[in-house]
């Protein structure tokens, strides 16, 4: 499978398809995961998505296929950025539109702000903008988890809220093991640069059409939450879902990937 060297001993690995019809010449569309997921984390959006776009889903910096990361090492949102900036260029491809999940999400926004000559349409997904706030004492809980237990009973742990009360047993076990494939010094390291994450400052500076998109019971932000720092995108617009998942992309992937490509036809073109 193909990878970027994406430096600072990292082999960036990613997955490009596209299921257009031959003669067809579509926009290319970056899907960015969250935590502890890799770019199998966008499976189900594949259907509608691969038949509209040429699909780029990176494995970020030390998660799936892409080089685990020591536990020291010293994360950087700018670099996962410029991870993807990097791998855009090593494609040939220009502007693109993004879409990003949890905690990609404001890393896509970082990106929609330093660049926005490569960021054609924005969709955030169940996302935040302020690691300290949105988390809370939370994120102590789910470290010592992980450092006691491992990735994959984290995952376990927290899939009930991530998913929400109405996702089958089957599912929740499949995330559990997907997420739960992270390299242990990967998982903590990452983690430890969580609180340190916000993006607050750079929402006036994303000017690409951007589509806000979370459920109405969500255990990380609520509508009100949501509502308040998605107003200071200009021009955005706010969909909700009825649910209490905080990971609206999993737990709805057809009905935000038909949003997702309706939004872009109307306007990210």
């Amino acid at each position: 499978m193909p990878s970027y060297p994406a430096g600072n001993g990292c082999d960036l690995h990613y997955r490009d398809d596209c299921f257009a019809d031959a003669w067809a010449t579509p926009e290319a569309a970056l899907l960015l995961h969250g935590n502890a997921e890799s770019g199998q984390a966008w499976n189900a959006w594949m259907p509608v998505m691969g038949r509209e776009f040429r699909v780029i889903r990176p494995d970020m910096r030390g998660f799936g296929a892409s080089t685990p990361m020591p536990r020291d090492y010293g994360w950087s949102f700018d670099e996962l950025v410029a991870d993807y900036v990097g791998l855009l260029d090593h494609l040939g491809l220009g502007a693109v539109h993004v879409v990003a999940a949890k905690v990609a999400g404001p890393i896509a926004m970082r990106l929609a702000a330093l660049h926005p000559g490569r960021v054609k349409s924005l969709v955030l997904l169940g996302t935040l903008v302020s690691g300290t706030s949105s988390l809370g004492d939370r994120h102590a809980s789910w470290v010592k988890k992980i450092t006691e237990e491992g990735v994959e009973a984290w995952a376990r742990w927290t899939m009930p809220g991530r998913l929400g009360t109405a996702c089958p047993p089957e599912m929740l076990e499949g995330w559990s093991k997907l997420m739960g494939a992270t390299a242990l010094s990967t998982q903590l390291g990452f983690m430890g640069g969580v609180p340190g994450l916000d993006v607050r400052g750079d929402l006036k500076d994303i000017k690409a059409p951007t589509l806000v998109v979370n459920t109405d019971a969500s255990g990380i932000d609520g509508m009100d939450a949501t509502l308040a720092w998605q107003r200071q995108i200009k021009g955005s617009e706010l969909m909700i879902v009825p649910g209490d998942s905080y990971h609206v992309a999993a737990s709805h992937p057809v009905q935000c990937a038909a949003a997702t490509v309706e939004f872009i036809r109307r306007r990210g073109r």
